[in-house]
């Protein structure tokens, strides 16, 4: 991919050498998009392929559609919004997805050099130095299309991206075999590292490798300015921004190393960990559920009428159905079935939910997707769906 940088809107463009090979699919996809959904019959024998789908604000280029933002000759104006699920060409097979404040981050678990891709907003250099090949010294602070995001590894070409996650304007990558790398703003430790005061951010070529934990890091999750690890002896680290208890260390302070969270969570082996805003939740091997941090919009109210909670509490949740995942932004919910079906909910803020219209969602809507959804991943105004599909 070539980049050419666009002077008057200061964005960044990558070129694709298929693009031209693809402009008059394009043009008809889009005038389908516009139109609604279109169903296609598929023969029996063909096998489901791996998809990519985007919806949700598209300013800022968080869903890696260049033509929304900068329209080509086919396209009058700008699309500011995408309603309904939107696929994303990628040459990759896509296996971990995740939504910052308008930017993405995408990896495969290839074991080829590149297997990290941003898109958006990278003020912060969420996404990485990101520069053409004419102006080597000047880095975009958005990008349009997905972009190799360059990590320092050791063997890169053994090491495989597990897993990636993206809060306000700080990204984290977890690594099979070189730990945890993370990448842009640091101001309240939230990348694991020392702060510094005064730290410029943009154009910024540090990307930290996380130390200090007790062993093997299994999963990773981002909120708003906090962070969140898993280890494989199911216990939990965070570091970052406390001011709502959302590290769930006992107190309301920052962090700038990953620290053991304690409170309900003591002697307990969680299997999963996931944050978004200031609120965070973890899942234990039981299958039992406990949260801390911020309860404005009623997360926590199963056990507290505050707004506020600095350390894990057992939640009660025993009419909960066969959930597989959730994932929360900063105003929609998503959730996933064991039949790989997706729900949605909450406010619908610049067509995040992927629903079809504008209008806010107060109970679960199905989403239609052609497919089976493998995995979802929540921004807060934007949606990412990794889908088994035959189209």
């Amino acid at each position: 991919m070539a980049l050419v940088r666009l002077r008057k809107l200061g964005l960044l463009r990558l070129k694709n050498h298929a693009c031209e090979s693809r402009s008059a699919a394009s043009k008809a996809q889009t005038k389908e998009s516009e139109l609604g959904p279109i169903f296609q019959y598929v023969g029996q024998h063909r096998k489901p392929k791996d998809k990519v789908f985007v919806w949700g604000f598209s300013y800022t280029g968080a869903l890696g559609i260049p033509s929304f933002v900068i329209p080509d000759s086919g396209r009058k104006k700008r699309r500011k919004y995408q309603f309904t699920p939107y696929r994303l060409d990628t040459a990759e097979q896509i296996s971990s997805a995740a939504c910052g404040y308008g930017f993405t981050l995408l990896s495969s678990r290839t074991r080829d050099v590149t297997k990290l891709w941003g898109m958006g907003l990278n003020k912060d250099s969420q996404l990485g130095f990101q520069c053409s090949r004419h102006d080597r010294e000047k880095s975009y602070d958005y990008v349009l299309e997905p972009s190799p995001v360059h990590l320092p590894l050791a063997r890169p070409q053994e090491t495989r991206v597990v897993q990636v996650a993206c809060g306000r304007a700080h990204s984290l990558i977890l690594t099979d075999s070189e730990g945890v790398f993370s990448l842009g703003n640091n101001a309240y430790g939230q990348c694991g590292r020392k702060i510094v005061e005064d730290e410029v951010y943009s154009g910024s070529h540090v990307i930290h490798k996380i130390e200090g934990f007790d062993s093997r890091v299994t999963q990773v999750a981002c909120g708003q300015d906090h962070s969140l690890f898993l280890t494989e002896t199911g216990r939990v680290y965070a570091c970052g921004w406390g001011a709502d208890g959302q590290t769930g260390l006992g107190s309301y302070d920052m962090a700038s190393r990953p620290v053991p969270v304690a409170g309900d969570l003591a002697g307990v082996r969680v299997r999963q960990v996931t944050s978004y805003g200031d609120c965070s939740l973890a899942v234990s091997q039981g299958g039992e559920l406990f949260g801390w941090g911020n309860s404005e919009y009623l997360q926590l109210s199963a056990v507290t009428e505050a707004m506020q909670i600095n350390s894990p509490q057992h939640l009660p949740v025993e009419e909960a159905g066969k959930v597989q995942q959730a994932a929360c932004g900063g105003t929609q919910v998503a959730v996933l079935n064991d039949k790989g079906e997706l729900f949605v909910w909450g406010k619908n803020v610049r067509g995040c939910l992927g629903i079809g219209k504008a209008d806010d969602q107060f109970f679960p809507w199905r989403v239609t997707v052609p497919g089976h959804v493998l995995d979802v991943a929540c921004g807060v105004d934007h949606t990412v769906a990794l889908v088994k599909s035959l189209m």
